[in-house]
């Protein structure tokens, strides 16, 4: 029997959402299905379509499960860890550093009301922004998931892995990403609101400008690098080889420009360090250490990752 308008309209909304190359297949296949399911009810084939084609559901949800494609932002792998990462950062690292920075304002004079809003405005600023940056990484790893067909999703018995290995623990897993959002939020978020304030009022951003220029995209993403190893690592529970060399891969982006920036003294802002020159007596010395133990605090971290997965 022929498919009515309703049905044309259905597999119209169906096969536009798919890859060209399975449109025609697909819309024959599932015209065919319909008329067959159609006639097999009987009675009136009005009423009949439009039961058939109610029973089958969104038409966005039929292609996605034709094509297997995640229509969640965050799947169910994913979800606990993601909402693990968001207590974490919540109850700990984003208070804290709305009261520094709030103690830090009452310490420049700036009196109770501006050290409130100064606290206020960074617990809403910085947690909208670690909110946002958690979100889409914890979304591009779920899609990465879906595209190399490691979800749950496609799960066999054959596929069922060997007993996790201790490295550690789920909450040291955790704080690193914490630590790599939070370090990425700060960086981006003392660029746009200029914290430090000199005796003058001008407000100065501490690490230099002209790093946006050039050096500072590297470094932020190898930060946005290790957070995606980090959330594999939690959703895997555990190091393996191909993790441990994507975490190699993240640290080099990370660590050897920011190193190289230490060693040439360009980290920092030359007004915030002209302005606070009683904490930089001496600059050289501060720089080359802070460059030796960001090289030395990588190196570990790597030799650590592949040392677990080995084991």
């Amino acid at each position: 029997m022929s498919t009515g308008l309703l049905t044309e309209r259905y597999v119209h909304e169906v096969v536009r959402r798919l890859p060209a190359d399975q449109r025609e297949d697909m819309a024959q296949e599932l015209r065919a299905t319909i008329a067959d399911t159609i006639e097999g009810r009987g009675g009136d084939l009005r009423a009949a379509e439009r039961e058939v084609l109610s029973e089958l559901g969104d038409p966005v949800r039929y292609a996605a499960r034709c094509t297997e494609r995640p229509l969640a932002l965050i799947g169910p792998d994913l979800y606990p860890a993601y909402i693990r990462v968001l207590g974490t950062l919540a109850a700990t690292v984003l208070p804290a550093l709305s009261l520094g920075l709030a103690l830090l304002e009452v310490a420049d004079g700036g009196g109770v009301g501006a050290a409130l809003r100064v606290g206020l405005g960074t617990l809403i600023g910085v947690g909208a922004q670690l909110v946002a940056v958690i979100t889409v990484v914890f979304a591009v790893t779920e899609r990465v998931r879906h595209r190399r067909g490691t979800t749950g999703d496609r799960w066999t018995l054959d596929e069922l892995p060997d007993a996790p290995k201790q490295d550690g623990g789920g909450v040291a897993a955790l704080a690193a990403v914490a630590w790599d959002v939070l370090l990425f939020a700060l960086i981006v978020w003392q660029h746009t609101a200029e914290p430090y304030r000199t005796d003058g009022g001008e407000h100065l951003e501490v690490l230099n400008p002209d790093l946006w220029s050039g050096w500072v995209w590297p470094v932020l993403a190898g930060l946005a690098g290790l957070a995606v190893v980090g959330v594999a690592r939690v959703a895997g529970q555990g190091w393996n080889i191909r993790l441990a060399g994507w975490y190699a891969l993240a640290h080099a982006v990370f660590t050897l420009p920011l190193a190289w920036v230490l060693y040439r003294q360009e980290l920092f802002n030359p007004g915030f360090l002209a302005d606070a020159r009683t904490l930089w007596e001496s600059q050289e010395s501060v720089y080359g250490g802070a460059a030796v133990v960001v090289l030395a605090i990588g190196a570990t971290s790597v030799f650590k990752a592949f040392r677990t997965a080995l084991r």
